[in-house]
Order: structure tokens, then C-alpha cells, then sequence
């Protein structure tokens, strides 16, 4: 079975609640009609807020965000599910079976494992597995669907997951509430509208085959008597025994995914194969960022109709392609001082130009890309409308030394390009105390407006929005490079490695 290893924050509680309503059926689910389902979505940590917005405004429905961060929840109808995969903001999608928002873990290790395999069996399946098949069809219709089961490819800025499976055979198209003959206390469970759905199935089967499945179980908190392995293998094995699927940690047709947050339980079937975040990026770098969390940071800078946008340091051109193909109506120039990044970011617009030529779409994108020095740019004074990049953090590129000279020369150079008074930057960087120190050297021309906590490859960081100031450039201390004395650089380097 597969399982969630983050042993660092793990937790308990005691007894099971009745779950939570997340599906409704408002007609006979196997006849078409419409099924109402409480979608599951994974989103970068700390957009949390910005993912509900998008939900509201693209599906328009309000999505509720979890306790565990990094996760909403949404309602939607099926004859609308393929609008959950033309969210921009989500890594993974799952439909919900149940979810327990105080579930009372027993106190023992052998209490709590028994009760999470009784509650297999009688979960509410039916409406969820039907969902999933129908997730299935639209994809094979739009020809997502690679040959094959790929491993879900797994967000780095999330907890790594370990899979886990149980064994069993079954037919194609047959829903959990199948079981085998001798199997009579597994029976009892099914229910009259399982058994309905699933004969109904039956008869449009023709053919036999292996359904594949683990379960993948991710779970944070420090009071819990049990492991993610534990949990995963349990549940699985008793979903295995009541489902009678077959047991395949990779080539899977199907996930179960084992959500628990303290004391947050959320049972649920995954509707992606791999992450979402990887749909812009054919050449990766070091350091290329996952598109949600460019959407992410698009949607903090409200980009408008006719915006110079610009990314100084654009490695794969992440952040100016999602831009470019999200908010068309804004024109972006993407640069960087290293020709390897900027080879990368040419590669990965011209990836995206074929695919919508072989897509018969129009294939331009508003994008242009440079090599320059990034102390000296080649742009005109007050120019640019919004600058939004990734700095680097110190670590697989650049250093934190070189960074107490980089980051204020770039922010002087950002403002001078920056319209003043109106201008905006989106900055992303994990160097938060150089950052700081920063920005108050440059106080007559940045002003700090917000900043979202993020977590970009388990590393803590900050996205921080500034508004450029009213003063024009040429007219505030500021413009003059101060040189640092070798004493205040040793200083600033010593607090550097004090920095948590």
C-alpha cells in the first residue's frame, strides 16, 4: 500500500464519526444523468486562497479551504467535471468518497488499524467510482490519457509519497461493491443502490480484465498511534478484499487516497494520473518553477489588458509561458544572463507553439525573449508595468553571499524600469533576511504590500508584492550604489547563516 512518509509531523484522536456528506446523487447514476461530487484539489502552500478565487470565478461555486494546507474542496456536477481539469491553480484533482472533519482515533495501534479496515466496506463508493469512470472517458476522449498507468509524478513541494497496494481480480468496469462468492460478511455490506449500479454495469461489459489500484495515504501530524506504511497497508488490504481488485503500485487504473490531517480524515479517488504543474515544460533547469505557483503569482499581480510584463530572470521561462498563456492580453518580455536558461526558455515556447499548431490553434504567443546583464538592463526608464520573477535563493544557484550585493543592485535596476506610482513587482525568494535588508535600502522606491509563505521544493519561502513608489528614478538616494564595506560584508555573512 502505498503511504505518506513525513514522519516529522505526525498526530492521533479517538471513535468514528459519521462522514461528512460529499456526494449526492440527484438521479440514478448509471443512467447519465447528474451527480453532484466534492472535488478534492492539491494547490501550491500558501495560494490556497488564490485557488478558491479561480474555483468562484471559472466553476463558480465556493470551495472551502482545508486545515491541511495546500488543499480546497469543491462541489461540482459531473456534466461540468471537465472544467475542474481547465483550473490553472491545481497540482492533483480527486473526487471525495467521505471526509471526517473530527475523527476519533483510538488510542491503540491495533484499535485504530481494525477500524480503518471496517470502514472500507462501508464507505459510500458508488457515486465516486462512477465519477472516476466518467473522469476516465472524457480524457480518452481528449486524448490525455498516455498507454498505459504512469506513476503520478509528485509535487516537490509537497511531502513525498510512498505507494501501497493490496491483490485481487475483478472485471473492467466493475464497481467496488463486487465480491467473491464465499465472500458473505463482505456482502452484507453492499448496498441495495450498489448492487443496482453494479448489475447495470455488468450487462454493458463484455469484456474481462484486471482493474489495477493501490492506495496512497498522506498524512501529517504528531499524535497519531499508527505510520502513513501502516495506515495505507490496512485500508488497502480491506479495500482489496472487499473491491476484489488487483494489487499494482505503478501501473495502477486506480487510486484511493488516505488523507489525514490531525484529526481530518478525507477518503477520496485521484482523478489525475501526474501533476498538473508540469503542463508548460518540455526543457527543465535547476530550478524551474511548477506553473501553478507562476499562476499563483500571476493572478497576486492582477496582470491587465496591454501590461509590459517583464521576468529579469527568467531560467526556463516559466512564469512569462503561463502568462503569456493565461492572461494573452498582456505582452512579456522574458530574460536571464545565462544562455543555457535562456536557450531552455526559447525551447519551451517554441514546445508550446507546436503543440497548438498541431492542435490547429494559432500558435503566436505574446512573448519575447533576451540575454542581457540583469545590473544593466536594455529597457527604457519607467517602461515596464510589472516585474515578477524568481531570485535566487542561494542555494542551486548563486549564493547567499553574492546575493547581499545582487538583491539590491536588482531591485535598483527593477525600479528604475519600473513605472513609478503605478508600477508592481512579484518577487519569489527563500534568502528572506537578505531580502529584508534589502528592501529597506530601497525604501524610497519599493514599498512592501503583502507576502505569501510558500513552500517551493520543501524550502520555506516568501512571494512578496511590492508597489513601486511615486519618486522618479534619478531623484532618490537610493539610485547610488553604496559600496559595503568588508567588514559589513563579513557581518551580514555570518547573520546569513544564522538565518533559520
Amino acid at each position: 500500500m502505498s503511504s505518506q512518509a513525513d514522519e516529522a509531523a505526525e498526530q492521533t484522536s479517538d471513535t468514528v464519526e459519521a462522514p461528512t456528506s460529499s456526494l449526492s446523487t440527484e438521479t440514478d447514476p448509471t443512467s447519465g444523468t447528474i451527480i453532484t461530487v466534492t472535488v478534492g484539489a492539491t494547490v501550491p502552500t500558501g495560494f490556497e486562497h488564490t485557488a478558491a478565487e479561480e474555483v468562484k470565478e471559472k466553476i463558480g461555486v465556493d470551495a472551502r479551504i482545508s486545515k491541511d494546507r495546500g488543499r480546497i474542496y469543491f462541489p461540482i456536477t459531473t456534466d461540468r467535471l471537465f472544467q475542474v481539469h481547465l483550473l490553472r491553480s491545481v497540482d492533483n484533482l480527486c473526487v471525495v468518497v467521505a471526509e471526517y472533519d473530527h475523527y476519533q482515533f483510538k488510542e491503540s495501534k491495533e484499535e485504530t488499524l481494525n477500524e480503518l479496515q471496517e470502514l472500507a466496506s462501508k464507505l459510500p463508493w458508488t457515486n465516486a467510482l462512477e465519477v472516476w469512470r466518467l473522469n476516465r472517458t472524457l480524457k480518452k476522449k481528449k486524448g490525455h490519457r498516455k498507454a498505459g498507468n504512469a506513476t503520478r509524478a509528485k509535487s516537490n513541494a509537497e511531502p513525498r509519497e510512498v505507494p501501497a497496494a493490496a491483490a485481487a481480480e475483478t472485471q473492467q468496469h466493475e464497481l467496488p461493491q463486487v465480491t467473491s462468492p464465499d465472500d458473505d460478511d463482505a456482502k452484507a455490506e453492499v448496498t441495495p443502490d450498489s448492487e443496482t449500479c453494479q448489475q447495470d454495469l455488468e450487462d454493458t461489459a463484455p469484456e474481462v480484465k484486471l482493474i489495477k489500484f493501490r492506495v496512497t495515504c498522506n498524512r501529517a501530524g504528531d499524535k497519531h498511534s499508527f505510520s502513513s506504511n501502516e495506515a495505507a497497508r490496512d485500508f488497502g488490504g480491506a479495500v482489496q478484499e472487499f473491491f476484489q481488485w488487483k494489487a499494482d503500485m505503478t501501473k495502477f487504473d486506480i487510486e484511493v487516497l488516505l488523507n489525514i490531517h490531525n484529526d481530518e480524515v478525507v477518503i477520496g479517488i485521484a482523478l489525475t494520473e501526474e501533476s498538473l504543474h508540469r503542463r508548460n515544460i518540455s526543457h527543465f533547469g535547476p530550478t524551474t518553477l511548477r506553473s501553478t505557483l507562476c499562476y499563483g503569482m500571476l493572478r497576486l499581480c492582477k496582470p491587465q489588458e496591454s501590461d509590459i510584463i517583464l521576468d529579469p530572470m527568467c531560467g526556463t521561462g516559466a512564469i512569462p509561458l503561463e502568462g503569456a498563456i493565461e492572461f494573452s492580453e498582456s505582452f512579456y518580455i522574458a530574460g536571464d544572463n545565462n544562455d543555457m536558461a535562456v536557450n531552455r526558455t526559447v525551447n519551451n515556447i517554441c514546445h508550446i507553439q507546436k503543440r497548438r499548431a498541431d492542435k490547429g490553434s494559432p500558435s503566436g504567443l505574446p512573448i519575447d525573449t533576451v540575454q542581457w546583464d540583469l545590473s544593466n538592463l536594455p529597457i527604457r526608464t519607467s517602461s515596464v508595468d510589472i516585474i515578477i520573477t524568481d531570485m535566487p535563493f542561494g542555494k542551486r544557484m548563486g549564493s547567499r553571499k553574492k546575493n547581499w550585493d545582487l538583491y539590491p543592485s536588482c531591485l535598483r535596476e527593477m525600479a528604475r524600469v519600473c513605472r513609478p506610482d503605478s508600477g508592481k513587482a512579484v518577487l519569489l525568494t527563500q534568502d528572506k533576511k537578505c531580502f529584508a535588508k534589502a528592501i529597506s535600502r530601497m525604501g524610497g522606491l519599493w514599498r512592501k504590500l503583502h507576502t505569501v509563505w510558500v513552500n517551493v521544493g520543501g524550502l520555506h519561502a516568501g512571494v512578496y508584492l511590492l508597489k513601486r513608489t511615486g519618486t522618479v528614478f534619478g531623484q532618490a538616494p537610493e539610485d547610488v550604489h553604496e559600496s559595503r564595506g568588508r567588514g559589513d560584508a563579513q557581518k551580514d555573512e555570518r547573520d546569513d547563516k544564522e538565518l533559520c
